[in-house]
């Protein structure tokens, strides 16, 4: 037997580990079980190149618990490993620069640690994070006199010893003996939680438990015809080792891309809108597939979705920094040999090649977001209203998308017509530009609310654009930056005349001035004068006689606050201020002119009461005493 020490003069390098990775200490299994794959994939590539001539036999990694022991082991066949390699790897290489590790991690914050970690070979030794002792048992496959089976033990102190063992076959067995912290890892369905998480790809079969499958018996059938069937234990499999972002895109069907996605999210029941394949080899290793989900009403910013691999190892699902911001709202998995990770394979570092990615998954995007545009624009059309959102929130934070993204984003009006940017703009010239030869682009967020609003407008020959998406309000504000003399109004904000300035004549009014201060009098003692600002104008007879208006500017504000990200900081708290539009024009209002007092107030109220309920601000006594004041008056 040798014992050894290794030589860590500052401190015991164990208790740092487990401190440092404590938040992540499930990453073990996923590190062991990655060694193990890497041994086995070894071994394939020296029978492949000649150099191992033997039988490689059945190569499934084997995890075990055993309760009662309180022990975890994780077993290959891969190529094992020498006395003078354990040496090599397990003691010199993770620990030849311990003392500056620990001199490093003493001086550093815990986030520029995370670079540091990485640099010095520790994932072997997470084992330590959740074992009081691990023991390893392996045999090289090299032939030899002196390459005799070893083991390898050590307590979490800077004392091992290595040993010959009693090991029969080529590979490695790690034997964890976990520590009474951590005995919720001997609980199967943790473990086979883990493995899932960590392992459901990887190129290597693993096998964890067993597990009871029907299986036909050849020849025989029931009384009534049916084939009988017998009840068999096999290997319990746990991944899948060819997942389809391996295969070349063009060896994938429709079907396939679709069984993926509920592989990788069995509790989505929704099929993805369309997918984007990504295989590029140069200037960096990239392969997966990115879905577009389908948008529900409800929608919510679900990030946390994309599943970042290295070489089919998962290591995390914040992917922020490799795909573009705008992207994370897309599900999938990217896998890349190329963006380095520290030892948890959480965290990423700062790199040329990690950038490089972004643009080009970018540019991927927005090339197969072209292609289905020009080559089925009717489809595109009709999925329009579920992909928007990426589609804003990429041109809203990413100029190089917006140039590249306003070839193929659309603009749908309230009819249901969808346009380009260039399209829409031949459609409404020579309709919908003011005095000042701007081009106005009026818009509603609610076809239901702004119904009367949207048809006044029509009625005058305008179109109006429908957009209600939840990115909307801070994707107007895009548009108007964008586009040269321009401007975006909501249909509501202003009387229709109003919407777009012309040179025509202002209408005459139909009341005197003496009759317009008797009817603001009225009405400034009716309407609550903190919320709404009183104006009279004189609109067409055929116009509602009063209207509520809202500032385009200060709304927008506000609408921008409720989605987050407004310019205005706590403006989205601020009440809400209106324009009460009293058109002068309209018989109704003409003929309060002539009633006494008492039935004037009485008009002017139930004037007022409409008009708050054709924008939703009448509720609670009012809309109580609304009802009842229309029920006697029918």
């Amino acid at each position: 037997m040798i014992k050894g020490n290794i030589d860590v003069k500052t401190e015991n390098i164990f208790p740092i580990i487990k401190k440092f990775l404590y938040s992540d200490h499930e990453i073990f299994l996923r590190e062991l079980v990655s060694n193990a794959v890497d041994a086995t994939q070894k071994i394939k590539t020296l029978a492949s190149s000649g150099h191992f001539k033997d039988e490689l036999g059945d190569l499934t990694i084997l995890v075990e618990v055993d309760k009662k022991k309180k022990t975890i082991s994780v077993t290959d066949r891969g190529i094992g490993m020498t006395q003078d390699e354990v040496e090599k790897y397990i003691n010199q290489i993770a620990f030849s620069s311990a003392e500056e590790f620990v001199k490093k991690f003493k001086t550093k914050t815990e986030a520029e640690a995370n670079a540091i970690i990485g640099h010095f070979g520790l994932g072997f030794y997470s084992s330590f994070m959740v074992a009081e002792k691990v023991e390893l048992f392996t045999k090289t496959y090299k032939k030899g006199g002196s390459n005799k089976p070893v083991k390898w033990e050590c307590n979490g102190s800077p004392q091992y010893t290595i040993s010959e063992a009693d090991k029969k076959d080529r590979g490695t067995k790690v034997v964890l003996h976990i520590d009474k912290e951590n005995e919720e890892f001997l609980e199967e369905y943790k473990i086979r939680e883990l493995l899932n998480k960590y392992c459901k790809f990887l190129p290597v079969p693993i096998q964890f438990g067993t597990k009871k499958e029907e299986e036909p018996i050849e020849g025989e059938l029931d009384k009534d015809g049916n084939q009988k069937t017998k009840t068999i234990e096999k290997p319990w499999i746990i991944n899948n080792t060819h997942p389809l972002w391996k295969k070349n895109p063009t060896e994938a069907t429709e079907d396939d891309y679709k069984q993926f996605y509920q592989e990788l999210y069995p509790m989505n029941f929704d099929e993805p809108l369309f997918h984007i394949h990504l295989n590029v080899d140069y200037p960096f290793n990239l392969t997966g597939i990115l879905y577009f989900p389908k948008v529900k009403s409800n929608y919510e910013f679900q990030r946390n979705k994309i599943q970042l691999y290295s070489n089919q190892v998962f290591v995390t699902d914040s992917v922020e920094g490799i795909v573009p911001d705008f992207l994370t709202l897309l599900h999938g998995v990217i896998d890349s040999p190329d963006i380095p990770l520290n030892v948890s394979r959480s965290f990423l570092q700062s790199d040329q090649n990690v950038k490089k990615i972004s643009g080009y998954i970018s540019k991927k995007v927005a090339d197969k977001l072209e292609e289905l545009f020009k080559k089925e624009r009717e489809a595109f059309e009709k999925k329009w209203d579920d992909i928007k959102i990426f589609i804003q929130y990429g041109m809203i934070s990413d100029t190089k998308f917006y140039d590249r993204a306003e070839k193929f984003s659309l603009l749908k009006n309230t009819v249901g017509n969808y346009f380009t940017f260039d399209e829409y703009v031949k459609h409404i010239e020579n309709s919908q530009k003011d005095k000042d030869k701007r081009l106005v682009y009026i818009y509603a967020n609610n076809a239901e609310e702004q119904f009367g609003y949207i048809e006044a407008a029509k009625e005058r020959g305008y179109d109006v654009l429908l957009m209600d998406g939840i990115l909307d309000a801070h994707f107007v504000n895009t548009l108007e930056q964008r586009f040269k003399d321009s401007s975006f109004i909501r249909v509501d904000a202003d009387t229709v005349e109003n919407l777009i300035r012309k040179d025509d004549t202002v209408l005459p009014s139909k009341l005197d001035d003496s009759q317009q201060e008797t009817l603001k009098t009225a009405f400034s003692k009716v309407i609550d004068e903190k919320q709404f600002e009183l104006n009279f104008e004189s609109l067409s007879e055929t116009d509602v006689p009063v209207m509520i208006t809202q500032n385009e500017f200060m709304r927008r504000m506000k609408d921008m606050s409720a989605v987050g990200g407004s310019p205005m900081m706590g403006i989205g708290e601020l009440p809400d201020h209106f324009t009460l539009v009293v058109n002068s024009n309209h018989p109704a209002i003409v003929a309060l002119v002539k009633k006494d007092e008492e039935n004037q107030l009485k008009g002017v109220r139930h004037l007022y009461d409409i008009a708050r309920l054709t924008k939703n601000l009448l509720k609670g006594k009012d809309l109580n005493e609304f009802i009842k004041r229309s029920i006697d008056m029918v």
